[in-house]
């Protein structure tokens, strides 16, 4: 599980943020009512969801593509070449582009906890550092620093956790992490955080089609379950996977000729059956509605991330899904062991402290300088839990709204038929 994160100079983030995962300490009647909304990780609780608001072009969906970017450099980096341009933006200004971005990750897998963080340019790796609790006490793994040295024994300082670490520091580029080298050089410490990234921190819309059939065969009882438990009425899905041929037409434009070329990919068919007719069948994605498609393989994939206490990033989590329907997702989240979800969303039905504790709900605020600032509900210690969250979230109490000058004078400007 995930207990904080921090980026700084990534996108609209400029001055480091935090989203801290663990719960605060609190002896209030909501909060103690809602520790179900908690879990014990290591004797620290942990929270198992937050909601994420802020107005449009406030920076909300760049926090949740920031994490999203970091973890594929964890993933992917081992496969960049001395000419690769890391893909994201630093803040455009105040002179942030030529400064360091940073990344930092507290999390436990294997019960045991890591610290993880790197920074870095668009160009290279600058810094990167591991640390771990083997015994309940902070010790070092490895540090690197790019700035000391070009010698590597100068740049690296590794204590005797990672196995020949050296051989694997004379094979990371400065565009390459320590981290993502050494996983594929089957070094053993490196290989659990590569796994905790990959297959235990997730992306809604990111899952892949060998995924999507695996788990519709192991979980098919439990997702009409979950689709009835929603209102659905589709009492049976059936999958049939097909072969379907491409046409790739590849263009020679120097010698100014052509060719077609055919390739064969799977394509995976779900077929529904409904309560009212169940001798009828639809094709789920061509007849059923957005919203039961979305609801489809998103609850797929929750129902894998609530058994195996996987992390769930999910950025604008009410797309074709009902308000209600958002409701359901947070409960199951929050009636799990371990499972976690950080979404963000304009769903202020959830903006209630007898359903979310106050830690659990963060605000983005976009400040003058155009950056994005990130802060907790739980930080406003005066606001008290008997009133009306969403009505004082609505009127700006908290900022990270939208201020609508939307006076009769303003609408009819943009009426008019006559130009400025």
């Amino acid at each position: 599980m995930v207990k904080e994160i921090r980026i700084s100079n990534m996108y609209s983030i400029k001055d480091e943020i935090v989203l801290d995962m663990t719960a605060g300490s609190s002896k209030s009647k909501n909060m103690r009512q809602l520790q179900s909304n908690c879990f014990d990780a290591n004797g620290e609780s942990v929270l198992k969801s937050v909601a994420i608001y802020g107005a449009n072009a406030s920076g909300k969906s760049n926090i949740i593509k920031a994490i999203r970017f970091c973890c594929m450099m964890i993933l992917n980096s081992h496969n960049h070449t001395q000419d690769a341009v890391f893909n994201f933006l630093p803040f455009k200004y105040e002179g942030y582009p030529a400064k360091e971005s940073t990344f930092f990750i507290r999390f436990v897998t294997k019960d045991i906890e890591y610290e993880y963080s790197f920074s870095m340019t668009t160009c290279e790796i600058v810094s990167e550092e591991l640390y771990y609790y083997p015994r309940g006490r902070r010790a070092t793994i490895f540090t690197r620093n790019e700035r000391l040295s070009k010698d590597k024994h100068k740049i690296y300082h590794f204590t005797s956790v990672i196995k020949r670490p050296m051989d694997v520091a004379v094979n990371t580029s400065r565009k390459t992490l320590f981290v993502s080298r050494a996983s594929q050089m089957d070094r053993d410490v490196a290989k659990d955080i590569y796994l905790f990234f990959k297959e235990y921190v997730l992306f809604s819309g990111s899952i892949r089609i060998e995924d999507v059939e695996k788990l519709f065969y192991s979980s098919k009882s439990t997702l009409l379950e979950a689709l009835r438990i929603a209102d659905c009425d589709i009492t049976d899905i059936k999958l049939k996977k097909e072969k379907v041929k491409n046409k790739n037409i590849n263009a020679d434009f120097i010698n100014n000729t052509a060719s077609i070329n055919e390739d064969e990919r799977d394509v995976l068919k779900f077929t529904t059956f409904h309560r009212n007719n169940e001798n009828v069948s639809f094709d789920l994605n061509k007849e059923e509605s957005s919203g039961t498609v979305s609801l489809f393989y998103n609850m797929l994939y929750i129902i894998d991330i609530v058994r195996n206490g996987k992390l769930l990033l999910w950025d604008e989590i009410e797309q074709s899904l009902h308000s209600k329907i958002v409701e359901y997702i947070f409960s199951i989240f929050n009636k799990s062991k371990s499972a976690q979800l950080i979404c963000t969303t304009h769903n202020t039905n959830l903006l209630d402290l007898g359903r979310l504790r106050k830690d659990q709900i963060y605000f983005v605020n976009k400040k003058e300088d155009g950056s994005s600032d990130l802060y907790s509900l739980y930080d406003y210690k005066d606001f008290r839990e008997n009133m009306d969250l969403e009505k004082a979230y609505l009127q700006g109490r908290f900022d990270a709204i939208p201020y609508i000058n939307d006076s009769q004078a303003n609408i009819n400007r943009i009426l008019s038929d006559e130009e400025n």
